[in-house]
């Protein structure tokens, strides 16, 4: 997983509530096995509509989304975030997000910013025209107007996104630990170390 520690640059000023994830990719794009292509599914009924805000120029690999409450909604699929993150996207700012897709995207190196409404909307105006910089590690949001905003986030999520750790670079991180306890359980019951032979 990526490392996630300072996202600078144009925010799509999405907006929309209720998003769910069949809006961010369609269920007819879940039957690939690999995370690579889901851009061109992404958010499609949206791009279907002319001078769509996700094909203007302008936003077209943009790395932070800015979005309405409760976005990510609907059903579980990872395949979500995979969109999001082949789209470009490393960030979405938004008043709340379903607890799964929150979830899904942190496991997937993407930063769920949570701000009120009234700071979601001045972003959206900012982002029509200027670039906006999302800070993990001093947890604000802030933009050429000298706006400021903070944002909470779980310590162990932010450790994680800062060290660019998914499930497996933790486990990797604890292999010296991992080896010392498997040395010394087979040190302590040595008649583990080869059940085979044991059985017969």
């Amino acid at each position: 997983m990526k490392a996630v520690a300072s996202i600078e640059g144009r925010a799509i000023p999405y907006g929309a509530k209720n998003v769910d994830t069949d809006i961010i990719i369609p269920a007819h794009w879940l039957k690939t096995i690999t995370r690579e292509g889901l851009a061109q599914g992404a958010f499609e009924s949206v791009r279907a509509e002319p001078d769509n805000v996700f094909d203007q120029p302008e936003n077209i690999g943009a790395p932070i989304l800015i979005a309405g409450d409760n976005f990510g909604c609907g059903s579980s699929r990872e395949h979500a975030a995979w969109a999001l993150l082949d789209m470009g996207v490393r960030a979405v700012i938004a008043p709340s997000f379903s607890d799964i897709f929150s979830s899904n995207a942190f496991k997937n190196g993407i930063l769920a910013v949570e701000l009120p409404q009234e700071q979601v909307d001045r972003l959206m105006e900012v982002a029509r025209e200027q670039p906006i910089t999302v800070d993990l590690d001093s947890q604000t949001v802030t933009n050429p107007f000298q706006d400021r905003f903070t944002f909470a986030i779980d310590p162990f999520r932010k450790h994680c996104l800062l060290e660019g750790l998914d499930e497996i670079g933790m486990t990797l991180a604890r292999d010296a630990a991992i080896s010392n306890y498997e040395t010394s359980r087979v040190a302590a019951l040595p008649w583990l170390d080869n059940p085979r032979e044991n059985s017969l």
